[in-house]
């Protein structure tokens, strides 16, 4: 009687009993489950911090390399699409395939100094050139991607959202142009450029006195709050040098772009006064006291000291005939520019981009880095030119100006000096 009564409340209550059962069940599973997962964790962890795990890891993750990379270009004085693309050390038929996009447009057929090209590149089996964008001016790129027939290239213009303004300054020397330049707000890429312009004829270090004064025009490019983002081209520059003005103007024709003189001359010679900018004198040519090895020597150059790193610059056009450890001269190159003139740049820290025997290099294009490699006591680049065969003194070098505009291209720069008069006026008007 007994069972039967207990069997009967079971039955009544079975429902509530299978439910107990289940929710037992169901902890004592995720229980063991959460203890299991947590050895497997710290289990993991010790098999991570295990030393030999790490270098066999990082031995193995060393040798990897990522497949596709990004290059960014700035262009120099002097750059072709020939001589960028031959140095990204691509196959031939990828610089190819890049020169003939290039080609079809003309907006992007003349390079201009410091525009900007982005490549990137894909470096497994067959390194290929994926896409790339090449600044059109400051606010607007024109971007390039591959086709699926992987020999062509389809294009696109990109617009940046920068304003461009005309911008005027002058100032007064007072301790060096750069300072000034700086304290009236000009950009240092901008300085950069206008003291390279005019190294073809004015030494900073001693052509340059207190109180000479400076003008300047070039091209800002702002985003909407008003911030700088980048400069461009200066167009019009007078510097006052022991009251003679020398002005030059931003002129373009035959697909380039170059500064001539109020007459039509350009400010080009065979070869560049000095080949670095920011740099002092400090050593000229002639009879010396080595510093190092302690005997009076001919010295036959002109040495520059300025900071290491400072970029070295081809004085003129020519052919790298040396690029390479010259002992005393430690990291050197050696231009022949014509059948008169060769130069030498020597303690380089390091070689430019692509400089080896038997490159063409263009005037301004950089060449090396200042260093004090060899025989040397501090960071200097040591400079020499040769005239037929004989070192000569680079600081008494009087040589030729660069073309004189003619014809038809004389009236067309004088059309455009007035212009650029007329706008210096007008921005010199609006700040008085």
């Amino acid at each position: 009687m007994k069972n039967k009564t207990i069997f009967k409340i079971i039955g009544k209550y079975s429902y509530f009993i299978w439910l107990i059962f289940l929710i037992f069940f169901t902890v004592s599973v995720t229980y063991f489950y959460d203890s299991n997962k947590k050895n497997q964790i710290n289990y993991l962890n010790k098999s991570f911090k295990n030393i030999y795990l790490n270098n066999s890891i990082k031995k193995i993750t060393s040798k990897l390399k990522p497949r596709y990379i990004n290059l960014e270009y700035t262009v120099k004085q002097g750059d072709t699409y020939e001589n960028i693309i031959s140095n990204l050390n691509i196959p031939n038929k990828e610089e190819k395939i890049f020169l003939n996009a290039v080609a079809k447009h003309k907006n992007i057929k003349i390079l201009k100094l410091n525009q900007k090209i982005f490549f990137k590149i894909d470096k497994k089996n067959n390194i290929r050139i994926i896409n790339f964008s090449i600044e059109i001016d400051k606010k607007t790129n024109i971007s390039f991607e591959r086709n699926d027939d992987d020999k062509t290239y389809s294009s696109k213009i990109i617009e940046k959202n920068l304003i461009k303004k005309i911008t005027y300054k002058e100032g007064i020397i007072k301790n060096s142009l750069y300072d000034t330049a700086i304290k009236i707000g000009i950009k240092p890429n901008t300085i950069v450029e206008f003291a390279r312009l005019y190294g073809f004829q004015v030494d900073f270090q001693r052509d340059i006195w207190k109180n000479d004064t400076f003008q300047i025009v070039y091209e800002e490019f702002k985003n909407q709050d008003g911030s700088i983002i980048e400069t461009g081209n200066i167009i019009y520059a007078n510097l006052n040098v022991q009251n003679t003005d020398l002005k030059l103007y931003k002129f373009e024709y035959e697909n380039k772009i170059d500064y001539f003189d109020e007459n039509g001359k350009s400010i080009k010679k065979t070869l560049m006064k000095t080949p670095i900018n920011g740099a002092r004198l400090s050593s000229s040519f002639g009879k010396r006291k080595h510093p190092i090895l302690g005997f009076t020597k001919m010295h036959s150059g002109t040495d520059f000291a300025a900071p290491k790193g400072t970029p070295i610059m081809a004085s003129g056009d020519g052919i790298v005939i040396k690029s390479s450890w010259c002992g005393g001269g430690g990291n050197c190159v050696k231009i022949k520019h014509n059948s008169t003139y060769q130069t030498v740049y020597a303690h380089m820290s390091k070689f430019g981009r692509g400089i080896k025997k038997g490159v063409r290099v263009k005037q301004g294009q950089i060449i090396g880095y200042v260093g004090s490699t060899g025989l040397s006591t501090g960071p200097h680049l040591h400079y020499e030119v040769i005239e037929n065969g004989r070192k000569i003194n680079s600081q008494k070098l009087k040589l030729p100006s660069g073309k004189i505009l003619k014809g038809n291209l004389r009236k067309k720069f004088e059309v455009n000096k007035i212009k650029i008069d007329v706008l210096k006026s007008d921005l010199i008007s609006k700040i008085n």
